[in-house]
């Protein structure tokens, strides 16, 4: 597996998430918590993109936890950006040696993030326990992308996630790291769907829906290939009954990599194939159209 094209790819999807995340929450709130757990060099990427809010920060509090076994010269570096910023006091940023599991939680407690807007980036190489992750659910909202190594179950980590979905990052047959992405409200997976199919492709690294039985690998585009979004309605179609259209967005959205956006797509195939059937038989696709196989 290309190491350094999987981080890549991590590091701008998490830039460009950040870039859409922390206007929008220093818009809805006066304090912000972005926490970062990473033993990569993800951090100072990080630290630029909330530097760059000094206009939104100017009154507000946002401040970035960072968590790691070896910050040192790093967590000096993040200070400067800060500080560089021209945020002022706004923008604040506190370091905590040490593994992810036994710091965060206590972290948390430390800088107050309870009932406030959170996101959390957790990349540490080992798979953090769920216990860990679940304590980032203190936010509201909260939100977090965790990287976890190939094959990991993701379904102890769904624990105090409503909405919840996962992709794997590969480069080839075997498998790859799983990126889950975790929030508690609105309509933060769709912009985190938004995000993952817009970054751009690194050395040949393709995503896969781990939902796919055929494990086809997906190269990253606006227009992504259908095929496994395909497979993965008609098999819920035929495991559940007939389902309205808005009902198989949902189901794109949170149990495939894919977005409610090109489930549309895919049905609009479906009809017109004959594969699919719908009530009413004509007119629009609008979401209480029934779609059965």
């Amino acid at each position: 597996m290309s190491y350094d094209a999987i981080t890549q790819i991590k590091q701008e999807l998490l830039v460009r998430y950040l870039e859409a995340w922390a206007p929008a929450a220093l818009h809805r709130a006066r304090r912000v918590i972005y926490v970062h757990a990473s033993a990569g060099a993800t951090a100072e990427a990080a630290m630029r993109v909330l530097a760059e809010q000094s206009d939104l920060v100017r009154g507000r509090e946002l401040t970035m936890l960072a968590i790691g076994d070896e910050l040192g010269e790093a967590g000096a570096r993040l200070s400067a950006i800060a500080e560089q910023s021209g945020a002022g006091a706004g923008l604040a940023v506190h370091t905590i040696p040490g593994g992810t599991d036994k710091t965060l939680p206590v972290g948390l407690k430390a800088i107050g993030a309870q009932r406030v807007p959170l996101l959390g980036f957790l990349d540490a190489g080992d798979a953090p326990a769920p216990a860990t992750v679940a304590a980032l659910t203190a936010g509201k909202p909260a939100e977090m992308l965790l990287v976890l190594p190939p094959e990991t179950k993701t379904d102890p980590y769904r624990t105090g996630w409503p909405l919840f979905t996962q992709v794997e990052l590969a480069v080839s047959d075997e498998p790859g790291e799983l990126l889950v992405f975790g929030a508690t409200a609105g309509k933060s997976l769709e912009g985190f769907k938004e995000a993952l199919w817009s970054v751009d492709e690194f050395a040949g690294v393709r995503y896969r829906d781990p939902g796919d039985p055929d494990r086809h690998l997906i190269d990253i585009s606006l227009t992504p290939h259908p095929g496994p979004l395909r497979r993965e309605m008609l098999a819920y179609l035929e495991r559940t009954g007939s389902r309205t259209v808005t009902e198989l967005r949902t189901f794109a959205l949170t149990e495939t990599v894919y977005r409610a956006a090109d489930a549309t797509r895919v049905l609009h195939t479906l009809v017109d194939a004959g594969t699919v059937t719908r009530e009413p038989s004509h007119g629009r696709l609008g979401g209480d159209v029934v779609i059965s196989y």
